[in-house]
């Protein structure tokens, strides 16, 4: 039922995203502080000097450029519900854009978002099955199916913005879900190589801007690379590891633990306070963290290391044979996140 099956595009999309977001992200933080599109500090945030909040158009646009080049190299990836995958995402990436640069109601947002879902929805991708532990999963009828898939595409896109409030937090959780998501992809019988092809290009992608993001980051991801890796995360969940019925749910789940939690505890307090879930505070699982006394560094390792192991879990209750290429993965990922980090420091070193 398991077969290990990494193909050379789903490889190479990844060194191309990386090599071209290195590449890009320069000229996004130079773009925004030309026309002063930065995010600037105030009482809820932790940054003390205005920093670009475009980074999502680095993380789009490598991503993007990286399919585009995989087609022009003939590994053009075939696939139902490839469609719903890039335009979602894309429209998701712009919506944040805009709210990056001029600044939109919560309400209006959550309105779009819902729109967003409802077309990708219309376009295939959808939670057609929800896990039972104690027999067979339960197979959802249209409305149920509709519901469920909203709600999962929408939650977990603004679970990775809510946890955007740290250097390096929010681009290591993407990358270590999406190599996650990539591996159980390309794992489960049926495989479905266009959302590991995807979660491949995303972790390159992400891995490069993380260069500029760690603290002291020269750049943050904003609405725009929030919205848009937690969507395709979201989609690529349901596409690659819930069209297997027994882990519908409880899998991705696993793998997407940190923001999950975090939303979930965050939009409950404010609830209880009488206030809109979509409420700005400082609350968070990572400002609890930092009101504790770690740093911002010790914070990502700490969340980073929670995804890790959440991680290893759902790759061991996907196969345990999954769990070796997991470990190979993350330890090559951690390599990366480690000199992206350092990356970080020798720049800041030579500008000091």
């Amino acid at each position: 039922m398991f077969d290990f099956k990494l193909t050379d595009a789903q490889i190479i999309g990844a060194i191309i995203s990386y090599l071209l977001g290195v590449f890009i992200v320069p000229f996004v933080i130079y773009f925004s502080k030309v026309n002063n599109l930065v995010d600037k500090p105030n009482e809820r945030k932790i940054h003390h000097a205005p920093i670009s909040r475009l980074g999502g158009i680095a993380i789009w646009l490598s991503a993007m450029l990286t399919f585009l080049m995989l087609v022009v190299l003939s590994y053009y990836p075939y696939g139902k519900l490839l469609s719903g995958i890039l335009l979602g995402s894309s429209l998701m990436f712009l919506l944040g854009l805009v709210d990056d640069v001029f600044g939109l109601n919560a309400k209006f947002k959550l309105l779009i978002q819902i729109s967003i879902a409802t077309i990708v929805f219309l376009l295939g991708v959808s939670v057609t099955a929800i896990y039972n532990p104690f027999g067979d999963p339960f197979q959802l009828n249209a409305a149920a199916s509709y519901i469920i898939t909203v709600l999962w595409i929408v939650g977990v896109s603004n679970a990775l913005n809510f946890i955007d409030g740290v250097d390096g937090l929010a681009g290591s959780i993407v990358t270590i879900s999406a190599v996650t998501l990539g591996l159980i992809a390309v794992t489960i019988a049926p495989t479905n190589a266009i959302s590991a092809l995807i979660a491949f290009i995303l972790a390159g992608s992400m891995l490069s801007f993380l260069t500029y993001n760690f603290h002291p980051a020269k750049i943050f991801m904003g609405d725009s690379g929030a919205l848009f890796s937690g969507f395709l995360l979201a989609t690529l969940s349901i596409t690659g590891v819930m069209k297997t019925p027994a882990l519908t749910m409880i899998v991705p789940v696993f793998i997407l633990s940190v923001p999950i939690l975090d939303i979930t505890f965050s939009s409950l307090r404010r609830i209880m306070k009488g206030k809109s879930p979509f409420t700005p505070d400082a609350e968070h699982i990572h400002h609890k963290l930092l009101h504790a006394g770690f740093s911002q560094n010790q914070t990502v390792l700490t969340l980073a290391t929670v995804a890790v192991v959440s991680g290893a879990i759902a790759s061991f209750i996907v196969s345990s044979s999954v769990t070796k290429y997991f470990i190979y993965a993350i330890g090559i990922s951690a390599i990366m996140l480690f000199l992206s980090f350092l990356s970080s420091r020798i720049k800041r070193g030579e500008k000091e």
